[in-house]
């Protein structure tokens, strides 16, 4: 997963956060036949222990392991964002935007963000070098 490469790479020089909110395709809203193929259909949550318990599900089968979040029923972060269905954003100090990527999920270019982030983020320290092991060659 992209994400998952992302954080790797940026891991203690950037910190990452997703926010799960509102399901984009819930089974009693609008659904996608993908999702059904793949077993990922749910009802929209209509209370908080609910949407807990479908970012646990994004957690535990999909093996997502970034910072995670759950936004408030009355979905604030949402609509503070417009990240429905999916966004990535970068923030900086102050919570100043950064980078705001397009709205997903045509919009949703990991990449693009990664782009943005190498402009922003120090470069990762290169490992420092390897001694040189002594030769076992006899000297003359």
């Amino acid at each position: 997963m992209d994400l998952h490469r992302i954080y790797d790479e940026y891991e203690g020089r950037a910190r990452f956060l997703t926010v799960y909110i509102a399901e984009a395709h819930p089974d009693d809203e609008w659904q996608t036949d993908s999702n059904r193929k793949d077993q990922f259909v749910f009802k929209q949550p209509r209370r908080f222990e609910e949407r807990q318990e479908l970012a646990k599900v994004l957690v535990d089968r999909l093996k997502y392991r970034v910072p995670l979040a759950i936004d408030a029923m009355d979905n604030r972060t949402d609509a503070a964002f417009a990240a429905w269905p999916e966004r990535i954003y970068i923030l900086g100090t102050g919570g100043k935007i950064l980078y705001k990527g397009k709205v997903g999920p045509f919009g949703f270019k990991p990449e693009e963000a990664e782009a943005a982030l190498a402009g922003l983020v120090p470069a990762r320290p290169a490992p420092p070098p390897v001694a040189a092991s002594p030769s076992s060659a006899p000297v003359p």
